[in-house]
């Protein structure tokens, strides 16, 4: 019984573990959005780019920094330790949802498929930011 309740633990360890690795792992970018009232808030998620532009996801219609999107303080990106303006723009499903996914799949390979497998995605929505 012990030795069960060990390789339990062990499990969990690792599942977690390769769950940090999945998310901290590859480019995390900080998405920098401000509520009504003008408090800051960031938000760590992952990045891929094509020739239209950089995208982030909103894993669901729900995730507070969507309803910020368009507050009067703007959006600023923090990637490679520098902060910029944006401009974002969601895109529509399902094309958005559809490109985030090919472009998120692409770029971070097993640690996107692992996190797949944690969160559902089936209803995320694509965000475009232009920044500069």
């Amino acid at each position: 019984m012990r030795r069960l309740g060990a390789i339990a633990v062990v499990a969990v360890l690792v599942a977690a573990g390769g769950t940090l690795v999945a998310l901290e792992g590859g480019e995390v970018v900080v998405l920098r959005t401000h509520d009504a009232a003008g408090k800051p808030r960031d938000t760590r998620t992952w990045v891929a780019d094509d020739g239209d532009g950089t995208w982030i996801e909103a894993a669901n219609p729900g995730r507070p920094f969507l309803a910020q999107l368009k507050e009067p303080a703007g959006v600023m990106l923090r990637r490679g330790g520098s902060w910029t303006r944006c401009q974002a723009d969601i895109a529509p499903n399902p094309d958005g949802h559809e490109r985030i996914r090919r472009l998120l799949a692409s770029k971070y390979g097993w640690k996107d498929r692992w996190i797949g497998l944690l969160t559902d995605t089936s209803r995320s929505l694509a965000v475009r930011l232009a920044c500069g």
